[in-house]
């Protein structure tokens, strides 16, 4: 889980990547489409989709001749709360109860 943990923060660590995010939870874009939205060229565009689908954070899918990007959230919250739980002492109980409950229940 660290080395997926560390591919996500690498890809969220970036500002034009958060923004790419931030544009896929409104709908499925184009790499043609996001580069509208940036002063970058459609290749760093690219550059930046790879990490972010690298990450599992985002998946392309060919429709046509383009391929249309969009966002995995569950992934990223998944993930994200994970992290939070590995961190947070209150919630390291909380996480373990679950299994507890279904240790007894067998």
């Amino acid at each position: 889980m660290t080395a997926s943990l560390d591919k996500i923060f690498e890809a969220l660590a970036s500002g034009p990547r958060r923004q790419i995010l931030a544009y896929l939870t409104e709908k499925e874009l184009s790499t043609t489409e996001l580069a509208e939205r940036f002063s970058m060229s459609t290749p760093a565009i690219s550059r930046h989709l790879s990490v972010l689908e690298n990450a599992g954070l985002v998946t392309g899918e060919r429709s046509g001749q383009f391929v249309l990007y969009k966002l995995n959230g569950d992934s990223l919250v998944n993930s994200l709360t994970g992290y939070a739980f590995e961190l947070c002492p209150v919630a390291r109980p909380l996480k373990r109860e679950p299994a507890a409950k279904t240790q007894k229940t067998k």
